[in-house]
C-alpha cells in the first residue's frame, strides 16, 4: 500500500490531518531520521510531505526507494537537494504565491517598526515612564529611497507596497523588469550606494550565499538600514554585524538569520536592530493555504495528474 512520509516536526495537528486524509502516513522528525524507520515502511513511501530547514539530501532520498515526490511546505526549497532529486526521477514542489502578501506585509511592518521605534515606544508606555522621559525623534519612512534585492514574486509585492509610501524604488534582478519609474541596477553594491533602505527578497540556496556582501553593505553606509526577509544565507552576516557595531550601518530589521534559532549572540547586544523569529508567512490563513497547496500537489501525484507547482 502506498504511504506518505511526513518529514519534520513543525506540522500542526490540522496540517497532519490534511495529509493523513490522502493516504496512510509514516512520520519522522527530520531527514536524518528517515533511515531509522522500519525498512518495510520506508519501501512503501512514494511521497514526502516536508517542512523544515534541515538538509534533505541524496542519502535521505536513497533511504526511500519508491520515492517519487518531495512536496515542500514553503516557497523556499533550498534545504532540498533538487539536483539529487532530479537524478533519481523525484519531483519537487513548493508553495509559491500564497504567502507573498504576508511576507510583503511583514516587510513593511519591519520597516515601520524600526523607523518609528515601535518596540521602544511600547516599552516606554508599558514601563509607566511615559511623561517622565521620551523617545528620540524617529525616522521618516515615506519618501525615502529603497533598493529591493530580487524583484521576484515577493520582491514585487514589497515594491508595490513601498511605492504607495512614495518611496523611490530601485531594484536588482536576473533581468530588467517592465517597471516604469523604477531604477534597475545590475550590481547590488552600486544600488546600495544610492538608497536609504536595502530590502533582501532573494531565494535561498548556494547561488545566493552572501549575495549581499561586505562591499554592498559598506556602500549602503552609516545612514542605511538592511531588511532581510529571505534567508540568513543571502547576506554576509558577519560583515553586517561588524558594521552594525561600528556605526557603518544605521540598523537592521531581520526576520531571518544564520543558524536559526540559535542566532549570533552579537545581535542581542545591539540597540539598532529589530529582530523577528522567521515569521514571514505565519498567519492562520496563509499557513492553511500553504498546507492545502502542499496536499494538492501530493494528491495530484498520487492520482497521476500534473503537479500544481513543480520546482524547475
Amino acid at each position: 500500500m502506498t504511504h506518505i512520509m511526513i518529514v519534520g516536526d513543525g506540522f500542526d495537528a490540522e496540517e497532519r490531518a490534511r495529509i493523513r486524509a490522502l493516504a496512510p502516513v509514516v512520520e519522522v522528525s527530520g531527514p536524518d531520521a528517515i533511515g531509522t524507520c522500519d525498512a518495510q515502511a520506508r519501501n512503501a513511501v512514494c511521497a514526502v510531505a516536508y517542512k523544515g530547514h534541515a538538509p534533505f539530501d541524496a542519502q535521505a532520498m536513497e533511504a526511500l526507494p519508491a520515492l517519487g515526490l518531495i512536496a515542500n511546505f514553503g516557497v523556499g526549497y533550498d534545504a532540498i537537494d533538487v539536483g539529487a532529486a532530479s537524478e533519481r526521477g523525484i519531483a519537487v514542489t513548493n508553495t509559491p504565491d500564497v504567502l507573498n502578501d504576508d511576507v510583503a506585509d511583514l516587510t513593511v511592518g519591519l520597516m515601520l517598526g524600526w523607523a518609528r521605534q515601535m518596540v521602544q515606544g511600547h516599552d516606554l508606555v508599558a514601563s509607566g515612564e511615559w511623561g517622565k522621559r521620551g523617545l528620540p525623534l524617529a525616522r521618516k519612512l515615506s519618501g525615502a529611497s529603497v533598493g529591493i534585492v530580487g524583484l521576484g514574486r515577493i520582491g514585487r509585492e514589497i515594491a508595490d507596497r513601498l511605492a504607495a509610501f512614495k518611496m523611490d524604488i530601485h531594484y536588482t534582478s536576473r533581468s530588467q523588469k517592465d517597471t516604469p519609474g523604477w531604477e534597475y541596477h545590475s550590481s547590488v553594491a552600486d544600488m546600495a550606494a544610492k538608497v536609504d533602505w536595502l530590502v533582501i527578497a532573494l531565494v535561498g540556496g548556494p547561488d545566493t550565499v552572501n549575495h549581499v556582501d561586505r562591499r554592498a553593505l559598506t556602500a549602503l553606509g552609516p545612514d542605511g538600514v538592511v531588511v532581510n526577509i529571505s534567508r540568513g544565507t543571502t547576506v554576509d552576516e558577519a560583515a553586517m554585524l561588524d558594521l552594525l557595531e561600528s556605526g557603518g550601518l544605521a540598523g537592521a530589521a531581520l526576520d531571518v538569520f544564520l543558524n536559526e534559532p540559535q542566532i549570533d549572540a552579537r545581535f542581542l547586544g545591539l540597540s539598532n536592530v529589530l529582530l523577528q523569529p522567521h515569521q514571514g508567512s505565519a498567519t492562520v490563513a496563509t499557513r492553511r493555504a500553504m498546507s492545502e497547496l502542499q496536499c494538492a500537489n501530493i494528491a495530484a501525484f498520487l492520482a497521476g495528474e500534473p503537479l500544481l507547482t513543480p520546482v524547475g
